[in-house]
């Protein structure tokens, strides 16, 4: 067992393990695209009957990690497709997702409209940035009120839920890799301005975002640029 890996046995479920484990260390030297959690027909090396959750921040979502887990596990081990196992796990977690307090209390508030963010949404804006402005957001609120697989964070372009001039980034995020998810978010959201599309500006952003992962030294320069383009996003004609 590999220690840098395994924090905690979380529970037994099943013929299954569930672990909580380091993410960032997952991130920075296995695969960038393991997020909130995985098994093993997404991500081939984690073993066949265990489950993977990254180290929550902000609690409160495990149970919702495992049941989608447990459906993608069982229809991809039958030899259904990964797009089609998400499908079904994804339709059945916002069942479960609309039944949670948190949801309930949202979404009866009699001035909640769907074309608006709630407040509850917000939870701290990161103040030395100018423009765009950077949100640290519920996470957790996001996958229950607009889209199941937000991860880490998002920006208008590829999210249409989040304000023009705003970029978010989940409240469930390591603190050390703030800078990282940032970096990539507002490179992505510069290169989709400029007209490139989805794929290709997420996987230039998410080589820059290695390399600095690699070597953080590198952060702060890259950072610099990538605020100076993203003013170039100011003057667009849209509503805050």
């Amino acid at each position: 067992m590999n220690k840098l890996l395994y924090l905690k046995k979380i529970l037994e479920i099943e013929d299954f393990e569930v672990w909580e484990v380091d993410g960032e260390h997952i991130r920075n030297t296995m695969n960038r695209e393991f997020t909130n959690f995985g098994q093993h027909y997404r991500f081939p090396f984690i073993p066949v009957h265990e489950f993977w959750i990254d180290k929550e921040f902000s609690k409160g979502e495990t149970e919702y990690f495992v049941n989608h887990m447990l459906i993608e596990w069982h229809l991809m081990h039958a030899g259904r497709s990964y797009d089609h196992a998400i499908g079904v796990a994804d339709k059945n977690e916002i069942t479960e997702r609309k039944k949670s307090e948190l949801m309930m209390k949202v979404t009866s508030e009699s001035e909640w409209k769907h074309k608006e963010v709630p407040k509850e949404i917000y939870k701290k804006r990161i103040k030395n940035y100018e423009y765009p402005k950077i949100w640290i957001i519920s996470g957790e609120l996001v996958r229950d009120l607009y889209f199941i697989d937000f991860t880490e964070g998002g920006h208008h372009f590829v999210y249409d839920f989040v304000p023009f001039h705003e970029v978010w980034l989940d409240d469930d995020l390591n603190h050390d890799e703030i800078k990282f998810v940032l970096l990539h978010e507002l490179h992505e959201r510069y290169l989709m301005f400029k007209g490139l599309n989805y794929s290709k500006a997420h996987r230039s952003s998410s080589i820059i975002e290695y390399k600095c992962r690699r070597d953080p030294k590198l952060t702060k320069e890259k950072m610099d640029v990538e605020i100076e383009l993203n003013l170039e996003t100011k003057a667009r004609a849209t509503k805050d």
